[in-house]
């Protein structure tokens, strides 16, 4: 079976260097805000192109912080506005909602499954504050348009960067993009934890600081609380492990991006609808996404010759149970995105004899009935 992401066989391969750093944080006998969270930090901004990195528990955290945060700083009011891609993993919602903001779902285009720029004004109410970048599926969003969209109207960009570690348009990277960012280290991301994790950068000296304080339970300083905060941090052990993939991220960046390269040169079946080309790095392949009408036909047709695939996502957000109020949204985008995409393994840990595999099961499949 070629798994549709080897996380044990991509841990494998950063050995004996990941048993070297959590042993190393096992005998330091700090495990929480230490050097090694630090180290990690200035690393990751550095990485990024940015002055400060705040290290999480999750993604989700991050997401949410970011907007606390401006709420303490006054930016943002409860209520307020973000618009927000509709066709997003639900994390990217959920995180305004429990900011006490509302999303407003935007369509993205189905050339890029990004927010589509053309539509982002015409959503633009008093209320709106802010603009979510989701760079979905690992592609840099169209920041060149949304940037010009919000000076026009003074909102900021939040940047969704969990999926798309390390990918540049206009020689900027993700994180450095907007005005916040938010990163998951989920172990199945580019850059991946053994266990939860997530990040935010900013080049904003205010906000860096009160996001710090606010996943620190509002406290910088112990036992006196500034803000409501939560308990967000990155451990040690997880700081250690990511500094050491950190070091390897472009090299597995790009054996992803010839991985997808090969796909687009390769697959060639007349039912199935290949992701947009674009600039090889802007797009750093988290996800690759093929379209079909007949999905689960070619899922079941890919198990048969061992291939494991997944759907991001079989369900869109306003079609959720827990998103109820936005279920009468007209969103036909979304939905056809939603109803189409299936995931091909592309990850570091694929040998090309497995990539060919794939492309041949691909062209094989045929519609049946």
């Amino acid at each position: 079976m070629i798994k549709y992401c080897d996380i044990k066989g991509i841990t494998r391969s950063f050995e004996p260097q990941l048993s070297e750093a959590v042993n190393r944080v096992i005998a330091s006998g700090w495990y929480i805000l230490g050097n090694e969270c630090k180290d990690f930090e200035q690393q990751f901004a550095q990485y990024c192109g940015c002055r400060h990195c705040i290290g999480t528990a999750n993604g989700l955290d991050a997401l949410t912080i970011i907007m606390l945060a401006y709420k303490e700083l006054g930016v943002m009011q409860q209520g307020d506005e973000v618009i927000v891609p509709a066709n997003t993993y639900i994390a990217s919602i959920l995180a305004i909602l429990q900011a006490g903001l509302k999303p407003v779902l935007c369509e993205p285009t189905w050339e890029s499954c990004n927010i589509d720029p053309e539509r982002i004004e015409a959503l633009i109410t008093p209320r709106t504050k802010a603009i979510m970048a989701v760079h979905l599926y690992g592609r840099c969003a169209n920041i060149d348009h949304i940037e010009k969209i919000a000076r026009r109207h003074s909102l900021k960009i939040i940047e969704d960067s969990a999926q798309a570690h390390g990918a540049i348009t206009g020689g900027r990277r993700t994180g450095n993009l907007g005005d916040a960012s938010a990163f998951s280290f989920y172990p199945g991301k580019n850059l991946g934890a053994l266990g939860d994790g997530g990040a935010i950068t900013t080049n904003d000296n205010e906000l860096a600081q009160t996001a710090r304080t606010i996943a620190n339970y509002g406290s910088q300083k112990k036992y006196v609380n500034l803000y409501k905060g939560v308990n967000s941090r990155l451990d040690e052990i997880q700081a250690a492990i990511l500094a050491v993939k950190l070091q390897r991220l472009d090299t597995d960046n790009g054996r992803r991006m010839d991985i997808a390269a090969a796909y687009n040169a390769g697959i060639s079946n007349p039912h199935i609808t290949l992701p947009m080309a674009g600039k090889r790095e802007e797009h750093v392949y988290h996800i690759y996404p093929i379209f079909c009408k007949q999905r689960e036909q070619l899922r079941q047709h890919l198990l048969e010759n061992e291939i494991e695939t997944l759907i991001h996502y079989p369900v869109p957000p306003h079609k959720q149970q827990a998103l109820k109020e936005f279920e009468n949204l007209e969103l036909p985008i979304t939905e056809r995105i939603h109803n189409e995409e299936l995931s091909l393994p592309c990850h570091p840990a694929m040998s090309d004899n497995e990539v060919q595999k794939v492309i041949e099961a691909v062209n094989a499949f045929s519609i049946q009935g």
